[in-house]
């Protein structure tokens, strides 16, 4: 096979600030051992998150140069609206600032004390915002999915077998949607199959629950049907994606993922009368109908971004570079999800790092002792993040202990792959040198955002 390149020309470029070790270990500390609260100028290589930090294309900024700033029947919107039309043939369409606003409306309507919503694995703000409404957030991701080490194609499928005992459990009443997140971010960013989201709307259709799509990287997710599964080959990746928003029945996205875009997102339904509600709150917390909070400009560039990213040598360069970097750290002997997800690599903390506790946070410790070693930006995806407290104030931990290195959208080339995986290879080498960490300060909800931590023995 000859080598696979990516498929766009730069452009423009942006410097990137070096720092050394000795300054790194003393920014750590000022920022209480959290990579959020380290300025961006203090970074090399950030793979914190891939939202909002893509680089959008020559057509999507020629496109912002179009961008109509009325308030109300912006052409821009039309645009927008059409362009999602497109790809998911819902009737509704509701912009939002971000994918966490198309949350918030959705979540504030159908939520509130005694509600359940099940997911294959629910995102952080997504399970934030519906138990901010006083509902439960529970996932029912496959077993495979629960091994990081072990391979298999669909590894962020839902386990349907769960997923009717929970609604059996729980009541199909008290439970207003079911929702699907397609790549499974959480998860290792593993991909549902066409198969399973179609048992998942037979479930639905069963006990009378809409079935929505978290629909952030739904580009790669159709991407890997096309590689994974039967009678797929064949089939372009917008005829893909139609099909898996085909059997949803409304879906929210943040298009700061697949649409390349730096800010924007939507909630897309079928159902008019929720459509009215959302629209009516929308109205009262982000903005107009046809804008949402957001520039007409961004308009125009979601609306591109969400064309381009279809198109099949992005996708085939995008996924070969996470598996690129999966490859050189399995062959380093490194613990990683495998198979490698669409958007990040996900370094498995508990096997990474067996000497520290999970109530001693290890993936945060590892976000911390990449910082330092090279100035990598990470995010911890376990216990930090997702764990939770008993009655008695002891530690529920999260199924995974994982840590996240999100890799953004046409930014980063080869090279600064290599030196990632230099950088993870050289912690590894000397991970029993870590210690774990304790929170000294926390926020109620996404407490990993803002939360203060120290090495256990300072």
């Amino acid at each position: 096979m000859k080598t696979i390149i990516e498929p766009f020309r730069i452009k423009s470029v942006e410097p990137i600030f070096f720092t050394t070790r000795e300054e790194r270990t003393e920014i750590l500390r000022k920022a209480d051992y959290n990579s959020f609260r380290i300025k961006a100028s203090d970074i090399l290589i950030d793979l914190l998150t891939d939202s909002g930090t893509s680089a959008m294309s020559s057509n999507q900024w020629a496109g912002i140069m179009l961008g109509d700033e009325s308030y109300a029947g912006s052409n821009s919107f039309f645009k927008f609206e059409d362009s999602v039309r497109s790809i998911t043939a819902m009737p509704f369409i509701i912009p939002t600032h971000q994918g966490r606003a198309a949350e918030k409306i959705l979540f504030t309507i159908l939520g509130g004390k005694g509600k359940n919503f099940i997911s294959n694995t629910f995102f952080d703000t997504t399970r934030a915002n519906i138990e901010f409404s006083g509902a439960e957030a529970i996932d029912c991701v496959c077993e495979e999915g629960k091994h990081p080490s072990i391979p298999a194609p669909f590894k962020g499928n839902m386990d349907i077998s769960l997923l009717r005992k929970t609604i059996e459990e729980k009541g199909a009443s008290s439970i207003p949607l079911i929702m699907l997140t397609i790549t499974n971010n959480s998860g290792g960013g593993q991909p549902v199959s066409m198969q399973n989201i179609r048992d998942t709307r037979k479930v639905c259709d069963e006990y009378g629950i809409p079935l929505y799509i978290d629909a952030c990287r739904f580009a790669e997710n159709a991407w890997f049907i096309k590689l994974r599964e039967d009678g797929y080959a064949g089939k372009p990746v917008p005829e893909i994606a139609r099909e898996m928003f085909s059997y949803a029945d409304g879906c929210t996205m943040s298009a700061k993922k697949d649409a390349f875009a730096n800010i924007g997102g939507f909630l897309a339904m079928k159902n008019p009368e929720l459509a009215v509600s959302c629209r009516n709150l929308l109205i009262i917390t982000e903005g107009f109908t046809t804008y949402g909070g957001l520039a007409g400009r961004d308009l125009e560039a979601i609306a591109i971004g969400l064309q381009e990213v279809m198109d099949e040598h992005y996708l085939q360069y995008r996924i070969r570079s996470i598996e690129y970097l999966t490859q050189k750290l399995v062959e380093a002997g490194v613990p990683v999800m495998q198979p490698a997800g669409g958007h990040a690599v996900y370094l498995d903390a508990r096997e990474f790092l067996p000497h520290i506790p999970v109530y001693q946070y290890p993936g945060q410790s590892l976000v911390c002792a990449l910082y330092e070693a090279g100035g990598i930006r990470a995010v911890e995806i376990g216990s930090l993040m997702f764990g939770k407290y008993d009655t008695a104030g002891k530690l529920v931990p999260a199924t995974l202990e994982l840590v996240r290195l999100a890799i953004p959208r046409r930014v980063y080339t080869q090279s600064h792959i290599d030196y990632v995986a230099e950088v993870i290879i050289e912690v590894f080498n000397k991970r029993n040198e870590l210690k774990g960490m304790i929170i000294t300060e926390e926020t109620p909800l996404l407490r990993h955002f803002t939360a203060k931590l120290k090495p256990v023995d300072v």
